[in-house]
């Protein structure tokens, strides 16, 4: 029982680290090409340049949400599984 409870544990924080590293991959990609294309915005037409950071900014904020979706599933993942009495006991001894 305590070895499936180290494995299960060891998979899970493998799991964590790919799933947050795979996110904060995406959301950087997405923001840098949303700033990219703000910026070519205001460049061409820079009276418009209220309601594109306005839009920029909420946009941002969306892309940023899905990143710390993403940590806080991982965070599950370490922390709240079925098997966190078993790997207590076994960081205790």
């Amino acid at each position: 029982m305590e070895a499936s409870a180290l494995q299960f544990f060891i998979a899970s924080v493998t799991a964590a680290g790919f799933g947050i590293a795979i996110a904060a991959f995406g959301c950087g990609i997405g923001q840098g090409l949303g700033l990219k294309s703000a910026v070519e915005g205001i460049a061409r037409n820079p009276e418009s340049s209220g309601k594109v950071t306005v839009t920029l900014l909420i946009g941002l904020a969306m892309i940023e949400s899905l990143c710390i979706y993403a940590l806080v599933i991982s965070l599950i993942l370490i922390y709240a599984h079925p098997q966190a009495a078993a790997i207590a006991k076994l960081l205790v001894k």
